[in-house]
């Protein structure tokens, strides 16, 4: 490889670069180690929870496959919020801000060392998008490597996921199970690394790296502590240097045919509404015209194919052994939902790809074509007098899709939940939170503690409840997220009122007040912004730079 082409050769060669490779070589690096590619290794791991725990040995693998195709890796540490962990907590605030820490000091590193190329091992929910966000912003050779799946726990001879302790909780403060239950449960339910074992989140994003095809088929859906997790770990790090070689770069590949494809993936598994906001993100950092509209018109025309949980039956594991996320994708291509000359970091189309998926017998979690769990996707955007920008609903995993009922407003997460443990909460409601958007959290908080909640208490099926936060991709039942424009912004939602008539009407794509226009302006005409939560630091900075929900509540 000629070195006056590489990055790295205005850091490492040259008589006055002598005292950077003696700063580098301080550390063990040596001089033919710094006349080779230098490769960035974006590391999430984390201590803290199991999501991205292991990806400290799994990066062992990604640096060896490095050295063998080449080059020269250089390993570096990014954040990592638990949404799981700080759930419920004013912790929440700071995940989705994660993600834009994660992109920008992805791409700081990466553009002060010159690097050639790029992997980023990723587990936990922000993660994903922040390290996509960043290979888009730097456009070098690169790719994501998923850490995996968590191992579903086993409760009274039945699989678990995190999803029934938030439940679980709901359940306890209505005396349905006891304290040696919840505890049994929570002992249980998570029985080793790996990022959350439904289609929540974390593996939403998962299977949307493959789809958008900055992954490499099937890498994803390989459990974390699988024994074959090393080897695609090490495949990883050696295609990054194919990469390098080919000057393929994920401009080329994030195209609109791309995103389309994400958006599939999304609505054939009832994946997470996290992913509308992060795929508008994605897009916007390489130029893609994405919008809410978008994921309605895709998920309208693909059918939910993928039995998984939250809705559904199975875990990622089980997707695993039924075929993988390859398996789901030549679903989709043989019905003609995909864009199959789509370019993926193997240099394959990601309809080649889709070829060598290999199906077990017998399996049940990926419908057949002819018999899908439903016509149509998991998703579903409302718009109306109470979200003139939209809102996010997903729809897999229950029948619930008209609501009419009268407003249970609250202007905080923790008030809503209080509520909900107290029985406050009648059949017919609809919960309205407020003032946990984006700017309003700040931070856009996540609401499975509420919902799960509403589960738990035998609610789930029979209110609905609308908010200007996010929702986990746990959350199941009749909930429209990303309300927009958020209350602190003056969207309408700022003035709803106990007792005002809310309408969710999934058939006509509908979210509404029955409140006339005129009393809607009267009443935002003497509505008075709060005070911002944070004054100074990360947070009041992400509070007054960040988009509406509607726009992948971004900051640039």
């Amino acid at each position: 490889m000629n070195e006056a082409k590489l990055n790295s050769a205005a850091l490492t060669q040259g008589p006055s670069r002598a005292p950077a490779r003696a700063m580098l070589k301080a550390v063990g690096f040596t001089d033919e180690d710094l006349r080779r590619p230098l490769i960035g290794v974006a590391n999430t791991w984390i201590e803290i929870g199991p999501c991205n725990h292991h990806l400290r040995e799994l990066a062992a693998s990604v640096k060896q496959g490095i050295r063998s195709a080449g080059g020269t890796p250089m390993e570096f540490n990014t954040v990592s919020i638990s949404d799981g962990i700080t759930m419920g907590t004013e912790g929440m605030r700071t995940s989705l801000v994660s993600r834009e820490v994660i992109a920008d000091s992805i791409e700081l590193v990466a553009r002060g060392n010159q690097f050639d190329g790029i992997v980023a091992l990723v587990g936990c929910d922000k993660t994903i998008p922040g390290a996509i966000m960043a290979l888009a912003r730097l456009n070098l050779p690169g790719l994501v490597l998923y850490g995996g799946s968590i191992a579903p726990g086993n409760y009274r001879g039945q699989d678990v996921t995190i999803q029934d302790v938030f439940e679980a909780v709901g359940a306890h403060a209505q005396n349905r199970i006891n304290d040696a239950d919840l505890l049994a449960l929570e002992n249980s339910a998570c029985p080793g690394a790996g990022a959350c074992g439904g289609q929540f989140t974390a593996n939403t994003m998962a299977m949307v790296c493959e789809f958008l095809g900055l992954s490499l088929m099937g890498s994803a859906s390989v459990p974390a502590l699988d024994a074959r997790k090393p080897e695609v770990a090490q495949a990883a790090g050696a295609k990054v240097m194919e990469l390098l070689k080919h000057d393929l770069r994920p401009r080329q590949i994030l195209t609109r045919e791309a995103f389309e494809n994400a958006i599939a993936s999304v609505a054939a598994t009832g994946g997470s509404t996290n992913a509308v906001l992060h795929l508008l993100a994605i897009a916007c950092e390489v130029g893609v015209a994405l919008s809410l509209d978008d994921f309605d018109h895709v998920s309208e025309r693909v059918p939910l194919l993928a039995d998984l949980k939250p809705g559904g039956r199975f875990v990622a594991t089980d997707l695993y052994k039924a075929g993988g996320t390859g398996l789901v994708a030549k679903r989709l291509n043989e019905a003609g939902l995909l864009h199959g000359g789509a370019l993926t970091v193997s240099g394959k189309s990601i309809a080649e790809e889709s070829l060598g998926a290999t199906e077990a017998a017998g399996q049940e979690v990926v419908r057949p074509l002819d018999h899908p769990l439903k016509p149509t996707g998991g998703l579903v955007i409302l718009k109306g007098n109470l979200a003139p920008e939209g809102c996010v609903v997903k729809v897999a995993g229950h029948e619930h899709v008209h609501h009419r009922g009268p407003a249970r407003v609250f202007d905080s997460e923790e008030a809503a939940f209080a509520a909900v443990q107290q029985s406050r909460i009648r059949a017919g409601d609809v919960l309205v939170i407020r003032y946990e958007g984006p700017r309003g959290g700040p931070g856009m908080r996540e609401m499975l503690g509420v919902t799960a909640a509403l589960v738990g208490a035998g609610l789930g099926n029979s209110v609905a409840l609308l908010t200007d936060g996010r929702f986990s991709g746990a959350t199941h039942g009749l909930m429209a997220g990303h309300v927009a424009p958020e209350a602190a912004c003056g969207g309408p939602i700022a003035v709803v009122r106990d007792g005002d008539l809310v309408v969710l009407d999934i058939g006509r794509r509908e979210l509404r007040v029955e409140l006339s226009e005129s009393e809607i302006r009267i009443r935002l005409a003497s509505w008075q912004p709060p005070a911002a939560r944070y004054r100074t630091g990360v947070m009041a900075k992400y509070a007054r730079q960040v988009s509406s929900a509607a726009l992948g509540a971004v900051t640039n």
